[in-house]
């Protein structure tokens, strides 16, 4: 029983149209960390049962701390809710870019939650309706970029533009992903808490900045954003 007043769900039903909504496995994708200067890029995919009721569900920049933590507390916890996690780190996101990096990082949350759905008794939901937060598909799914459910395509893959604030599971996906990777930079933080990582998870914050021009970058910076490529030339290669 939940002690805490939430944000309000966002409504399970938004997308159900496509056929009725107990003959289909729905698993929400979402990113966090495309923007900071340091750290990984973390996605999230997530599957919560049509049956299963979880309050607060909502697009975790509009939920607050404390609730997303108790949220993901629920959420990874509970015995029928599948979800998996994927992160690119700091040279990973150099390597590839970051929209790339944030792409393969989906893609791998997604392929670890298949595993799982796939194990779902026979009697459950054999087409599974993927959807990803944002305009793109990531680049291992998009030949199942489907609009519609053909009885051979295994699951139907379909961007939503602010999706984490309008479809259940890629909000949920959002809470999981925002709290797996600030949890890395509360741990980041311990090793380096010259740049106080804690407080601003990475983010360009002026206090970030400040730190980074008196400190220089440590080794979770991205070396490839500005302004650190152009303050570090020679460390971005």
């Amino acid at each position: 029983m939940l002690d805490r007043t939430y944000e309000k769900s966002l409504c399970r039903t938004h997308f159900d149209d496509f056929k009725e909504k107990q003959q289909h496995v729905v698993v929400g994708i979402d990113e966090a960390g495309r923007g900071p200067l340091a750290g990984p890029v973390v996605a999230a995919a997530c599957h919560i049962p049509f049956d299963v009721q979880i309050d607060g569900i909502n697009d975790s920049k509009k939920v607050q701390e404390a609730d997303r933590e108790a949220l993901f507390k629920i959420l990874t916890e509970h015995p029928r809710v599948k979800y998996a996690v994927s992160i690119i780190d700091a040279r990973g996101i150099e390597k590839l870019n970051i929209l790339h990096a944030a792409m393969a990082a989906m893609d791998g949350a997604f392929q670890k939650l298949n595993a799982s759905i796939l194990e779902l008794p026979s009697s459950s939901p054999s087409k599974t309706l993927v959807l990803i937060d944002g305009p793109r598909v990531p680049p291992k799914l998009k030949d199942q970029n489907e609009s519609s459910f053909d009885d051979n395509v295994p699951f139907a893959v379909l961007p939503v533009v602010k999706g984490d604030s309008k479809c259940f599971s890629i909000a949920a996906a959002s809470i999981i992903a925002k709290v797996s990777r600030d949890r890395i930079m509360y741990s980041m933080h311990k090793k380096w808490p010259k740049y106080q990582f804690a407080r601003h998870k990475g983010y360009p914050t002026a206090l970030h900045v400040q730190a980074i021009r008196q400190h220089g970058p440590c080794e979770i910076h991205r070396m490839t954003f500005a302004p650190l490529k152009h303050w570090y030339p020679t460390s971005s290669g």
